[in-house]
């Protein structure tokens, strides 16, 4: 009541609302997601979950954070794991690294050529073998 003898309050009030309302359809979709991915929960009790957070959202959300809450971070933290070691794996793909035996044959190519002098194709493949 107080909001409507004061329009700014009103206004806040109403923003306030707006953001808990997408707030807790971010929730339930997390929830719904998460369900849907675990590898833990068999069929019958991914439906059970599902149809609990759908036909009793605040209850299904509530019973669902405190029963399997700590399941869920476990859920994002494998895979953020999982997407650093793919990103990792297509740097390295990407990078095109080369073996120490290619190595070896640039600097003696370039030694033969006459770019490196013996002393300084022996310094670097020393830090290469090292």
């Amino acid at each position: 009541m107080l909001a409507y003898d004061y329009p700014l309050l009103s206004v806040f009030m109403s923003l306030l609302w707006f953001f808990l309302f997408v707030l807790w359809f971010w929730l339930l979709i997390t929830i719904l997601a998460d369900i849907f991915r675990s590898h833990d929960l068999g069929g019958f009790s991914k439906t059970i979950w599902v149809l609990f957070v759908i036909f009793l959202p605040f209850l299904g959300v509530f019973v669902y954070l405190i029963a399997r809450g700590h399941k869920m971070h476990e859920h994002a933290t494998a895979d953020v794991a999982a997407s650093d070691a793919a990103f990792k794996q297509y740097v390295r793909d990407s990078a095109g690294t080369t073996s120490t035996a290619d190595q070896l044959a640039k600097l003696a190519d370039l030694r033969d050529r006459g770019v490196l002098t013996p002393e300084e194709f022996e310094a670097q493949k020393a830090k290469i073998l090292a």
